[in-house]
């Protein structure tokens, strides 16, 4: 077994009396400073009625605050030669800037001000211009696009229309249509909270005076109500789920998906080494045979979403011309029948062992990653020391940890399974 360097970042978790959590991790090798702040709050925390709530808001907080203006937000980092963006998940929405080291208090006003002065700049205008930009984004990303409704209907038949994975991350068209300025406001107080986020400095700065600093511009927003961490149940699955779906597309596709430990869990990393081990490249078992061996079809991966209550262990293959996918389906579930009772080669799994602490370190080596790990492990662990120690828990799966996941997970009576086909070949 070939074991990469562990990595050590130097950084401290210190906390603010109003709940926020502040990760500082000094790196002075470049005059950069990466400002990365998570809400723990994402689209499973909207109102059934109302999917799609989470990305809205991501969109309207880059519309201005009490003291920044329309716009001004990019226009302020820009200037000085800086990067901003944000994005929504199921289970949090994150926001962060990269800039000039000198400038690190340019980056804490801009995500004080919207955190403590938003709603004072909420408008029904600037409602109405977002809510169309996330309408057009649908439009592009899903409705117009070949295979774009195949995960939202894969996540409606794995956890159901009770649950909010069900639901799609940027929303449903009337239910985004719907949304209301107070919907907006009433959101914002429930999870825009200081006590509800982490802050996560990394780069060119001296500890002291960055946390002093942050306690400036964020000491004096006050604390907001206990955000309760219930968590939504999950109905059984009491056998396979299917559907079809027809579309503009030329080749048939197959989505399995499986419900998996959630990604706070330890076994979410054996669900996601099973993956890359039986899955990931043209050198894997699954591709070598399907593609290359029997040549069912044209692409083959699977993979486990990062969600915090369960996670979706996702496989993917699109059958090749002429090939009927019920042989693409067979040849499928007879892997993962194998998988559940005889061990992956033991080089297979030290490849993506090893093609896991490669990426991984790789993305460590940008502030950005860094700071984005940072605030991840400590919204969801409190432990942002984890960043050093993620490597330990994937050495220690071994072949058997994979058969257990297999055989506890991807059972057939839990499959839900989606077929995509063009238009008018449903049957």
């Amino acid at each position: 077994m070939i074991d990469l360097p562990r990595p050590n970042h130097p950084l401290e978790l210190r906390t603010l009396d109003n709940g926020l959590r502040v990760v500082l991790h000094p790196d002075r090798s470049l005059p950069l400073v990466a400002v990365n702040l998570w809400y723990h709050v994402g689209s499973k925390n909207e109102p059934a009625e109302r999917s799609g709530l989470a990305h809205l808001f991501e969109h309207m907080l880059f519309q201005g605050s009490q003291h920044v203006g329309t716009n001004d937000h990019f226009r302020y980092v820009q200037q000085v030669g800086g990067v901003a963006n944000g994005s929504t998940s199921f289970d949090r929405t994150n926001y962060y800037e990269t800039l000039p080291s000198h400038c690190l208090e340019l980056g804490l006003w801009l995500e004080s001000d919207r955190m403590g002065f938003l709603l004072p700049a909420m408008t029904a205008e600037k409602l109405e211009t977002q809510r169309e930009v996330v309408m057009n984004e649908r439009r592009q990303r899903v409705d117009n696009q070949p295979y774009g409704r195949a995960f939202e209907r894969l996540h409606e038949l794995v956890y159901g229309d009770s649950h909010p994975y069900g639901r799609p991350i940027i929303g449903y068209m009337d239910h985004i249509e719907a949304a209301t300025l107070e919907e907006m406001e009433t959101f914002f107080r429930s999870y825009y909270l200081p006590n509800n986020a982490v802050l996560t400095l990394a780069g060119d700065f001296d500890v002291d005076a960055a946390f002093a600093a942050v306690e400036r511009y964020f000491g004096g927003i006050e604390r907001g109500p206990r955000v309760e961490r219930g968590r939504a149940p999950l109905e059984p699955i009491d056998g396979e789920r299917r559907d079809v779906l027809e579309d503009h597309v030329e080749l048939a596709r197959v989505y399995m998906g499986y419900r998996a430990p959630g990604v706070v869990a330890d076994g979410w990393r054996t669900a996601d080494l099973f993956a890359a081990a039986w899955a990931h490249g043209k050198s894997s078992p699954l591709y070598r045979d399907l593609a290359h061996d029997r040549q069912l079809v044209q692409d083959v991966v699977a993979w486990v979403l990062p969600t915090e209550i369960a996670a979706t262990f996702v496989v993917v293959a699109t059958a090749r011309p002429g090939v009927d996918i019920e042989r693409v389906e067979a040849a499928l579930a007879e892997h993962l029948d194998r998988a559940a009772t005889e061990p992956l080669a033991g080089v297979e799994l030290e490849r993506a062992r090893l093609r896991f602490e490669t990426s991984y370190l790789d993305r460590l080596q940008t502030l950005e990653h860094r700071a984005e790990t940072l605030s991840r492990m400590t919204t969801y662990h409190d432990e942002p020391e984890r960043i050093d120690s993620e490597i330990d828990r994937y050495r220690g799966l071994t072949a058997d940890h994979l058969v257990e996941f297999a055989a506890g997970s991807l059972r057939p009576e839990q499959r839900s399974l989606l077929r995509v086909v063009p238009r008018g070949e449903a049957g």
